[in-house]
């Protein structure tokens, strides 16, 4: 998608559709210098047919505007209106207007302001709903008409010259940040037996080409060689070899805070002898959601050079039943040493995060990140729309709320309390993999907290965001790329407070 900025009125930009913010219960618009414009949104609002209800949309025909319509898309409540609610109007627009075969749109940004945020900001916004909403995943798929279907051309429509540079600026991240979630879209969307994980190391090597970042790939014997039995217990099952993918921002530069984000890389988890259930287990191809956003996350970093040494790592591995297989009561000595018991072979996740985990302190990191799609557990708690934050450190926690609140990509903390470590305690080893079902989100993370030791740790639970079954304002179906924004906006935010 092209994306570009005009400084000019709305009245004089050709166009198959021009998008215009409406705020509800607007009694009238004073828009345009066009009068019969205004007139036929006057006419519109006046039969309350069009209350401009938060993504509510109504679609005018024109005869005397370059436009040749003009779609009006509801921004809510004016009191409840903030980001959020911009990217889904902006989405919503965009998917009506994908729908109706619109290739060059028009948007007017200044009909979406608000004063508890910036132009860049909107324009930022704007941008990534624009974006996500129009996303499609096509790449298995017979070509259809309604497939090819795409616009192709947006262009921002500014009538106060001086706020182009702004809005420029909050294009390009918005560009940069919404490709990087459907860059993590697509690795989700992939089938598991296209997206094995050495595969997903041979992303992670082109990705690392394209960008300019530093990209090491731990075989199995080198994981031998670092003693990570947690990980390579997890894959003995299958016969695809795990990998452990390490990719690296301002790899070797001095003086730059280092952040390490870790994400789950399961690419498909049947739950190995502790076998789940048949029924949507084709989903279990979104298990390694974690790895895809984290890498989306990176290459988006590199783009937009960002001064922080960020570091991702990624255990990929298939969690399989098999001869070879870990069992329930096999005991495992990952590489910091400590043992653990294998209760439920379906818990794999947090074993494999284990020996990552341990792996990140070589950095001495400032900040540790780890994304996973942990447990049934937090689903059940939070249902599909937040996802579960934990953690150590109390300020990093609340960086990430704030983060969450700017993106859109909502958190609920959960406790840590010392009576969780209690659960976990194994009769046979130092720890067990699961604590059974009552507060099963939380002794996972507990599980996490033994290995997360020595920095400042956060976990991110995202088992009931990282994939939908269900079409909103900006997100379609299947993977969500779930993670990416939030954790740039959470690194754009420790930037801005560190300068």
């Amino acid at each position: 998608m092209e994306i570009r900025v005009k400084a000019t009125t709305i009245e004089t930009e050709p166009c198959d559709a021009l998008i215009l913010g409406v705020p509800q219960n607007t009694a009238q618009l004073d828009l345009s210098r066009n009068k019969r414009l205004k007139k036929i949104c006057a006419e519109l609002l006046a039969t309350k047919d069009f209350k401009g209800k938060l993504n509510e949309t109504a679609l005018l025909y024109t005869s005397n505007l370059p436009a040749q319509r003009v779609l009006l898309v509801g921004l809510g409540e004016t009191e409840k209106y903030d980001l959020e609610h911009l990217r889904q109007a902006v989405g919503t627009a965009a998917k009506t207007l994908l729908r109706l075969g619109q290739r060059r749109v028009a948007c007017a940004v200044e009909t979406f302001l608000s004063e508890k945020f910036t132009i860049a900001e909107a324009a930022q916004s704007a941008t990534e709903g624009m974006i996500l909403a129009t996303y499609k995943y096509t790449a298995f798929k017979k070509s259809q008409p309604e497939d090819t279907r795409q616009v192709e051309k947006v262009v921002y429509l500014i009538e106060n010259a001086t706020f182009q540079k702004q809005v420029k600026e909050g294009m390009r991240w918005g560009k940069i940040v919404a490709e990087a979630v459907n860059f993590a879209r697509d690795l989700q969307n992939h089938p598991a037996n296209w997206v094995t994980p050495t595969k997903l190391a041979e992303f992670a090597q082109e990705t690392a080409k394209e960008v300019g970042l530093k990209c090491q790939i731990l075989n199995k014997a080198e994981m031998e060689k670092l003693k990570m039995g947690a990980l390579l217990g997890v894959a003995r099952g299958s016969q695809e070899p795990p990998k452990f993918i390490i990719l690296e921002h301002n790899a070797g530069k001095q003086n730059l805070e280092t952040i390490v984000l870790i994400g789950k890389g399961v690419t498909f988890d049947s739950g190995g002898i502790s076998i789940k259930p048949s029924e949507r287990m084709e989903e279990m191809k979104f298990d390694m959601s974690g790895g895809a956003v984290v890498m989306g996350a990176i290459k988006a970093i590199a783009q937009l050079k960002m001064p922080l040494h960020v570091v991702g790592l990624i255990p990929a591995v298939e969690n399989l039943p098999s001869g070879a297989s870990m069992k329930p009561g096999d005991i495992l000595r990952a590489s910091s040493g400590m043992t653990i018991e294998i209760i439920n072979t379906d818990a794999e996740g947090r074993v494999i995060l284990a020996d990552a985990l341990t792996y990140a302190r070589r950095y001495k990191p400032k900040a540790v990140i780890d994304l996973a799609t942990l447990t049934g557990a937090c689903v059940v708690a939070l249902g599909p729309h937040a996802s579960g934050l934990f953690g150590s450190d109390s300020e990093l926690l609340d960086a990430i709320k704030r983060a969450a609140e700017q993106t859109g990509e909502r958190v609920w903390p959960f406790p840590l309390w010392d009576d969780y470590q209690e659960d976990i305690k194994s009769d046979y080893a130092d720890i067990k993999n699961s604590a059974g079902r009552a507060g099963g989100a939380i002794t996972a993370a507990a599980f996490l907290s033994r290995f997360a030791e020595g920095y400042a740790w956060a976990h991110l639970d995202i088992a009931g965001t990282a994939w939908t079954d269900k079409e909103k304002a900006y997100i379609t179906k299947g993977g969500t790329g779930w993670g990416v924004r939030l954790l740039l906006q959470f690194l754009s935010d420790r930037l801005n407070k560190t300068n």
